[in-house]
């Protein structure tokens, strides 16, 4: 006879989690049926759904966790006012992003190629371009990820938080893979990101074993009552194995939001992914990882002896100053701006591990709205990087002819991200510079912006706390870091675009015999009349192609939300008050 007893389950406080990942399977279930001429409308719209849905629960849901914490299947699923507030984090996150993700610009292709199994180079590569095929797997894999992101920091089960790690990681190392241009560069960072992340998981799940030899249980809170009462352990009375235990699962996590010396994926993934996806993932993942670390760290210090507690936040200063130092000084001297926002990200790791160091609830709430401020800036500048482009067009008649300027071909490549491509943009496009240049200040944290009031909340959070040395240092650093952000906006807005000096002879000719034509090496040809010789010359421009809508409402959005956090503080400042509570 089956004894077997289904624990009763609170459907509605698992719905944020649960629209997402149902989406995601319907999503799936779209692309064998939907006719693929209306898959992508179809996808985009279910994922958009989706996202609104899951925030609109995360709503309803905001008035209950103020009274008690709700907890499934007896903490599986823990839900507490600080998980929610990272929720909605994630959710207003994913919702802009996946905008970007749907942007197609003026040209008419999205960021994605039209095949990623596809070996870049061959012959079947160029028949799925030629024949318009289109990526809108895409949508569920976001759906997927958004999912286990929402499920990482609301449990109190560090099986369930791994399996929730896996969920949002596995579809991130197919998505980097994904990129429509530069595809090696692509598939290479997808490759790092998947063996690095394995290596982090490993490390994760060992320190999982090691907890639960001290403990005898995964739960976080039944970890705290063993802490509180050591003689009840498995093994006795070890505090050094917790210690360790604790290392390990917190070096997973710090994997995630790209602290050193765990950064090394970072610079090199942000690159050579799908900007889309990277702006995802700057701002999503940081939030969801940020949000666990937070719950692991700030559950598991009620139980820890002052010695215990101690080491750990040795460990933390540590961290937390080697990611700072790391994040301002190389990305000082980058001179590509996917790599320069990805040390940024860096460096905006180390400024969130100053306010947890105190791993109390000035902490919780400052890091709260530094992961709102950073991810609408992350997202919308990462928008920006999609438009800025790069043209291979013909240039002039250098010999004179008379014949004039060859036309304009008007094709458009992939992104122009080394940042000496961006000189004079600001005369190209006022407006896109204009926001590029917001979102950059935000994040060097200067005043009237929501980086200003983020990095105040975290620094203060750290004062509170007696690290003021730590907070000190983070000054030092925010105000290093000014000069590199600094120096992309003068290049916009004060230093000229490149001449000529930047064009690239594709062929030559030698004087020869009138009417000879010579081609030329690198697909130019140029026409001989005596000895006069007309050559022409490939130059390589940036062009800001037009957004069709989703990229430029999402810098729309993003621009209006990191100014009024940084003029009007007060309303958002007041929810992650609320949301900053740790009830399990």
């Amino acid at each position: 006879m089956n004894d077997f007893v289904a624990p009763p389950i609170d459907w509605a406080a698992v719905s944020p989690v649960l629209i997402v990942l149902a989406a995601g399977v319907l999503g799936v279930l779209l692309e064998a049926f939907v006719p693929a001429r209306a898959r992508r409308t179809t996808q985009l719209t279910l994922a958009l759904v989706a996202l609104a849905g899951s925030l609109v629960a995360v709503a309803l849901l905001w008035d209950r966790v103020q009274e008690a914490a709700v907890s499934v299947v007896g903490g599986s699923y823990l839900l507490t006012p600080f998980g929610l507030g990272v929720q909605a984090v994630i959710g207003v996150c994913a919702l802009l992003g996946v905008l970007v993700v749907a942007e197609r610009t003026t040209t008419g292709q999205d960021a994605f190629a039209p095949a990623a199994a596809a070996v870049p180079g061959t012959a079947y590569e160029d028949e799925t371009r030629r024949a318009g095929l289109q990526q809108t797997e895409i949508y569920p894999l976001l759906l997927f990820s958004t999912g286990g992101m929402l499920l990482f920091p609301a449990t109190d089960d560090l099986i369930v938080m791994f399996v929730a790690l896996e969920v949002l990681s596995l579809p991130l190392y197919v998505l980097c893979a994904t990129a429509r241009r530069r595809r090696l560069l692509s598939q290479e960072a997808a490759f790092k990101y998947f063996v690095l992340g394995a290596f982090a998981s490993a490390l994760f799940v060992f320190g999982i074993a090691l907890v639960y030899g001290f403990a005898g249980t995964v739960r976080l809170q039944g970890v705290v009552q063993v802490l509180a009462d050591p003689s009840v352990s498995p093994l006795g009375s070890m505090p050094a194995l917790v210690v360790v235990g604790l290392l390990l699962v917190l070096s997973g996590l710090l994997f995630k939001i790209g602290a050193a010396p765990l950064h090394a994926w970072t610079p090199d993934v942000y690159q050579g992914a799908p900007t889309p996806i990277t702006g995802f993932m700057a701002a999503c993942t940081k939030a969801a990882a940020m949000g666990a670390l937070v719950r692991v760290l700030f559950t598991l210090a009620n139980g820890l002896d002052p010695a215990t507690r101690h080491d750990v936040e040795v460990a933390l200063w540590a961290v937390a100053i080697l990611t700072m130092l790391v994040g301002t000084v190389v990305g000082a001297v980058q001179t590509d701006v996917k790599r320069l926002l990805a040390y940024s990200a860096i460096a905006h790791a180390g400024f969130l591990l100053v306010g947890v160091v105190g791993m109390d609830e000035a902490g919780s709430r400052a890091v709260l709205f530094y992961l709102l401020a950073y991810g609408l800036a992350s997202v919308g500048a990462f928008a920006v990087v999609t438009l800025v482009r790069e043209r291979t067009v013909p240039g002039d008649d250098e010999a004179g002819s008379g014949r004039g300027p060859v036309p304009d071909d008007g094709v458009v490549l992939g992104e122009a991200t080394r940042l000496a491509q961006w000189a004079g943009l600001g005369r190209q496009a006022p407006w896109l510079t204009a926001a590029f240049s917001l979102f950059l200040l935000s994040m060097a944290g200067i005043p009237l912006t929501a980086g200003f009031v983020a990095k105040f909340g975290v620094f203060s959070a750290a004062v509170e706390a007696g690290a003021w040395p730590l907070a000190l240092l983070g000054v030092l650093a925010s105000a290093v870091s000014v000069f590199f952000y600094v120096r992309v906006i003068v290049l916009m807005v004060l230093t000229p675009a490149p001449g000529r000096e930047n064009q690239a002879a594709s062929s030559t000719a030698s004087p020869g015999a009138g009417g000879e034509r010579v081609e030329g090496t690198g697909g130019g040809t140029a026409t001989v009349t005596g000895t006069a010789t007309r050559t022409l010359v490939s130059r390589t421009v940036v062009t800001v192609v037009g957004s069709r809508g989703p990229a430029a409402f999402a810098i729309a959005v993003c621009a209006v939300g990191v100014l009024l956090l940084g003029i009007f503080p007060a309303g958002a400042l007041d929810l992650v008050g609320q949301a900053a509570q740790f009830r399990p």
